[in-house]
């Protein structure tokens, strides 16, 4: 009888040690779990992402420094090519300008303020404009000009018979309207003065094109 008793009580004494041990384990498991962070941990993730965020920014200027650069076009010289607040992409990396090219020009003999034109020729090359015809002629050939709009009418400045070394000849594609150099105000172009050429017209989006050279 005492031997029963005695291995119930250890039977119970069993059983609650179970459910104390369940009851453990149940309040370990719902418990929050709290991480703890290392102050170096934080510094250098935030040092990550300011590294990450000034290579980007260094990228960027880059390319718009040395390779692209954005451009609105200001009036409407260049139409039907270029119409007015058209956006174009703009390349200057290592960029001799070649006839055809619609290039960004800094500024004219007299004029102060960006323009852009197309080059009509460049150094070394013979040219000829016939006012009456509206002809023109580089080294002996005439011009296929599809692009224009207007009449190719005569104005103040001279047009020399061989373009000069270092100078390049532009007009406008609007040549009805286009001040350019034609004109004493522009004149023949310093190939430094050219920003770039222009490659994209990129906004608005309905007028989005590849400037394709035509003489190419």
């Amino acid at each position: 009888m005492d031997s029963e008793k005695i291995k119930n009580k250890n039977e119970k004494s069993e059983v609650k040690k179970i459910d104390n041990n369940k009851l453990f384990s149940k309040r370990k498991s719902i418990e929050p779990r709290v991480i703890h962070l290392k102050n170096s941990d934080s510094i250098a993730g935030v040092y990550e992402w300011v590294h990450s965020l000034v290579f980007a920014v260094a990228i960027v200027v880059i390319l718009l420094t040395f390779f692209v650069r954005l451009v609105d076009v200001s009036g409407t010289s260049m139409k039907q090519t270029l119409q007015n607040n058209d956006k174009v992409v703009v390349s200057n990396f290592f960029y001799q300008p070649k006839q055809g090219d619609i290039v960004v020009i800094s500024h004219g003999a007299e004029y102060a303020e960006p323009i852009i034109k197309r080059v009509i020729a460049t150094e070394g090359q013979s040219l000829s404009i016939d006012f009456d015809t509206e002809k023109i002629i580089v080294d002996g050939v005439e011009l296929k000009e599809n692009y224009i709009q207007g009449h190719t009418h005569k104005e103040d400045g001279e047009i020399p018979k061989v373009i000069p070394k270092g100078k390049v000849f532009v007009l406008g594609d609007n040549r009805g309207v286009s001040m350019d150099s034609r004109s004493k105000a522009i004149g023949l172009i310093d190939v430094t003065d050219i920003i770039g050429k222009a490659e994209v017209v990129v906004f608005p989006f309905g007028n989005m094109k590849y400037l394709a050279n035509p003489f190419s």
